[in-house]
């Protein structure tokens, strides 16, 4: 049983609320299609709000974060954060961790409405002197596995990791 832990619980369902607040009428609303910017906030009670837009090439302010680029940053953040739980579990001391994800999305066609098809992850881990550096790599699989957003989705999380072993 790869997750012992996991399966010790009982169904939880966990429930999330996000508000987003359209802040791009230019005076004439939605009145045609560039009468309007696609700027955007994101709350969530207690927390910063971010300021969010379409992509640029969807007439979005590059300024700000799209939806695309949240959805990459929380697939990537949900395996290392289940990539140091197994870690920590594990006895590997991780004391760096740098994911530089990448996602393809297919704009799609009218027939065919788009999607992301691919991510992958390229986390550079670095461990402490001494640490086994097999098992830190192995322990992605794991973090794969766990992930609730990788279970989530219907293209491929490839996680392509790079262990290094700290000097200091």
């Amino acid at each position: 049983m790869a997750f012992p832990h996991l399966c010790e619980r009982t169904m939880t369902i966990h429930s999330y609320r996000t508000q987003i607040i359209w802040t791009g009428d230019q005076g004439s609303g939605t009145s045609s299609y560039d009468a309007y910017t696609r700027d955007h906030l994101i709350r969530v009670a207690g927390k910063a709000a971010i300021e969010g837009s379409s992509d640029p090439a969807f007439r979005g302010n590059p300024a700000r974060h799209n939806p695309e680029d949240l959805f990459l940053a929380s697939l990537a953040s949900c395996h290392m954060l289940w990539y140091l739980h197994f870690a920590a579990v594990k006895g590997i001391v991780v004391t760096g961790y740098v994911d530089d994800a990448e996602g393809a999305m297919d704009e799609g066609s009218l027939r065919q409405p788009g999607r992301f098809t691919d991510v992958t992850l390229r986390p550079r881990v670095t461990i402490g002197a001494g640490g086994d550096v097999a098992l830190a790599a192995a322990l992605h699989d794991d973090a794969h596995h766990a992930c609730f957003l990788a279970n989530s989705v219907n293209f491929p999380v490839r996680c392509e990791p790079v262990i290094e072993i700290s000097t200091v």
